[in-house]
């Protein structure tokens, strides 16, 4: 018997469910609020996205990048990697972003044997 959109709904939800109560969607959540609380590194952050518009709309004009901006621009760069929180928040990223693309692929596997099987390309 073929499944049902509302099924499949459910099942999404009930994953859902689950990945919310996983240790890496906790530990992901603990290291954003931890740089929001955190001034200097909220600072940073801040700096860093107006620094990357600044760049981005002068290329955009066709304007090049002093040395001068792209030497500010690395050293923040640099100060954003050093920072304990922020560095815990990519690591903890990087864990969350792995168990998703982790459940994608699980997702895939059965249609992709399917398509397979059927003489389909499967594309992950």
């Amino acid at each position: 018997m073929p499944s049902t959109t509302q099924q499949i709904m459910d099942t999404a939800q009930q994953a859902g469910k689950l990945l919310a109560d996983h240790p890496a969607v906790e530990k992901y959540r603990q290291a954003q609020q931890a740089v929001t609380q955190d001034p200097d590194a909220t600072r940073l952050l801040a700096e860093f996205e107006r620094q990357l518009e600044t760049l981005s709309r002068a290329q955009q004009m066709g304007q090049g990048i002093s040395d001068t901006q792209r030497q500010q621009f690395e050293a923040l760069q640099l100060q954003i990697s050093s920072h304990l929180r922020i560095k815990a928040l990519n690591m903890a990223q990087v864990d969350f972003v792995d168990l998703l693309r982790k459940i994608t692929q699980e997702i895939h596997k059965p249609i992709a044997a399917l398509l397979g099987e059927s003489g389909g390309s499967a594309a992950n």
